[in-house]
C-alpha cells in the first residue's frame, strides 16, 4: 500500500475511534457543545453549523425515509409484499418498529425520516414529521398542483393542519422538526411547464392568486400605453386587461413580473406555514418544504425569515455543492440533503422507475455512499441526510410505478449487508469529519 493510502486509511480509523466515544440519549456528539435548550436547535459554533440535541451536543442528522412497516404496496399485486413478510417475522408493527430502531442504531443512523410509520417516533430515536400543509389546502406536488396562498382559506386549512399535528407533539423532546410539504411545484417543471404567474392569470378573476397576479404584471405602469409597450400587447384599456387569463411571456417585463409574483407567493406560503406551526408548537424546528431538485433564488430569499433549516433533494451521483452553497447563501441557514439514494442492477429489481441511474453492485452503491455523505460532511453549512429508503420497492412497481433497489433492506427484510457495514463504518465518522468543515 503507497505511504499516500497508509495516511488516509489511518486518518479515516482515527476519525471513526474518536467519532464513536461519548454520546447522549438522542445521538448527540459531545465533540461540540452548544446550548442545552431542552429540544432540538440549529446552531454555528467556530463556522460550523450543527443541530444541537436538547442536552446541547453537537449532532449530524444521519435519517433514513420511509421506514414504515408495510412499505410499498403493488397495485398489481394488491397487497405489500414486505407487509406480508414483517406480520410473519414479528407479528405487530410495534414488534418490527423495536427492532428496526436497533437495526438503524447499530448501522449509527440517529434519525427518522419522512413518512415512516408512527410507531417509530416511539422508540427514543430523533425523527421529523411531514406536515403536508399546503397539500391540506389543495396542492398536489405529484402533479405539480399549487394552491392558492392568498386566499384566506388557504391560511385556515393550514392551521387546522398544523394544530391537529403539531400541537400534541409539542413538548416531545425526541422531535426533530417539521417538514412543512414535499417537493411543491414552484415554476416550469416536469409536471408542467408553466410558471406560476402563468398559472395564476389563467385562474378565475374572483381568486385571490388571480387577483394578486394582476397587481404584479400592473405595476410600474401608470397607464395602457407604458403597459403595451412594455408586455407588446395592444390592449385599448385596463378593463380588458383585467379580462385577460394569459400574456406573452417571452420579454423583460414578464421575467420580472414572473420573479415578482414567486417571491410574492413564497412569501405568503412560508410566513402562513411558520406561524401556524409555531402557534401551534413553538419548541421544534422548522424545516422548510423538501425541494425537489431545484429552488429559485426568489423562493430562498422570501423563504429565509421563516424556516430554521432548508432542506433538499437531489439523485445525483455527487453532492450539488454549488447549488447547496447558494441555498445557505440566500437563506443564511443551514441546510439538509432530505432525500438521496443509489439502486444497483444486481439486486434483481428492475430499476427502471424512479430517479437517479442504476450503478452495477451493491459495492458501488456502498462506495457512492461513502463519498457522497463524506462530501456533505465536509460543508459547514450542512447539518444532515436522510436516505431514500429503509425498504425496496416492489419489482411489480409501487403506486407511481417506482420499482427500485433503494433499500437498506430488501422485501424478504434482509439487510444488503455490503451496504450497512460500509453506512455504519462512514456515519461512525461523520461528526469528527464535520467539525474540521471551513
Amino acid at each position: 500500500m503507497k505511504a499516500s493510502s497508509l495516511i488516509i486509511a489511518w486518518i479515516t480509523s482515527t476519525l471513526t475511534v474518536l467519532a464513536a466515544g461519548p454520546r447522549d440519549r438522542f445521538g448527540g456528539w459531545d465533540g461540540v457543545r452548544g446550548k442545552a435548550t431542552g429540544f432540538f436547535h440549529a446552531e454555528q459554533m467556530n463556522g460550523v453549523w450543527w443541530l444541537v440535541t436538547p442536552e446541547g451536543n453537537g449532532f449530524i442528522s444521519k435519517g433514513v425515509n420511509h421506514i414504515s412497516y408495510t412499505a410499498d404496496q403493488a397495485p398489481a399485486l394488491g397487497y405489500s409484499p414486505y407487509a406480508r413478510v414483517t406480520s410473519a417475522k414479528y407479528g405487530s408493527s410495534v414488534k418490527w418498529a423495536e427492532a428496526t430502531a436497533t437495526r438503524l442504531r447499530g448501522w449509527g443512523f440517529n434519525t427518522v425520516g419522512a413518512w415512516s410509520s408512527r410507531e417509530m417516533s416511539q422508540q427514543s430515536v430523533p425523527h421529523t414529521l411531514i406536515l403536508n400543509l399546503a397539500a391540506s389546502a389543495g396542492a398536489n406536488w405529484l402533479k405539480g398542483e399549487v394552491a392558492d396562498v392568498f386566499a384566506p382559506r388557504f391560511e385556515e386549512a393550514i392551521r387546522r393542519q398544523a394544530q391537529r399535528q403539531c400541537a400534541a407533539r409539542a413538548n416531545d423532546p425526541f422531535l426533530l422538526g417539521y417538514f412543512t410539504d414535499n417537493e411543491l411545484r414552484w415554476g416550469s417543471d416536469w409536471r408542467s411547464k408553466k410558471t406560476l404567474l402563468e398559472d395564476f392569470l389563467a385562474r378565475s378573476p374572483e381568486t385571490a392568486g388571480r387577483q394578486l397576479a394582476l397587481r404584479v404584471v400592473r405595476a410600474g405602469h401608470d397607464s395602457v400605453a407604458s403597459f403595451n409597450k412594455a408586455w407588446g400587447t395592444t390592449f385599448k384599456s385596463y378593463d380588458e386587461l383585467a379580462g385577460l387569463n394569459e400574456l406573452p411571456m417571452t420579454g423583460d417585463a414578464a421575467k420580472a413580473a414572473q420573479r415578482a409574483f414567486l417571491r410574492e407567493y413564497a412569501r405568503a406560503y412560508f410566513k402562513v406555514c411558520r406561524e401556524a406551526i409555531k402557534a401551534a408548537d413553538s419548541n421544534h424546528l422548522v424545516l422548510g418544504c423538501r425541494f425537489a431538485g431545484y429552488a429559485p433564488p426568489e423562493v430562498m430569499e422570501a423563504m429565509s425569515e421563516f424556516v430554521d433549516v432548508v432542506s433538499f433533494n437531489n439523485y445525483g451521483f455527487t453532492p450539488p455543492a454549488e447549488t447547496l452553497r447558494n441555498l445557505h447563501r440566500l437563506t443564511g441557514k443551514p441546510v439538509m440533503l432530505t432525500e438521496f439514494s443509489f439502486k444497483a442492477q444486481d439486486s434483481g429489481l428492475p430499476n427502471t422507475k424512479g430517479a437517479g441511474k442504476p450503478v452495477p453492485t451493491q459495492q458501488d452503491r456502498a462506495e457512492h455512499f461513502d463519498r457522497y455523505a463524506s462530501a456533505l460532511a465536509q460543508m459547514p453549512f450542512m447539518v444532515g441526510f436522510h436516505w431514500f429508503e429503509y425498504c425496496d420497492e416492489p419489482a411489480e412497481g409501487r403506486f407511481d410505478g417506482e420499482n427500485s433497489n433503494y433499500g437498506l433492506v430488501n422485501i424478504q427484510d434482509e439487510p444488503w449487508q455490503v451496504l450497512v457495514e460500509r453506512m455504519t463504518r462512514v456515519n461512525a465518522g461523520l461528526e469528527s469529519l464535520h467539525s474540521l468543515a471551513r
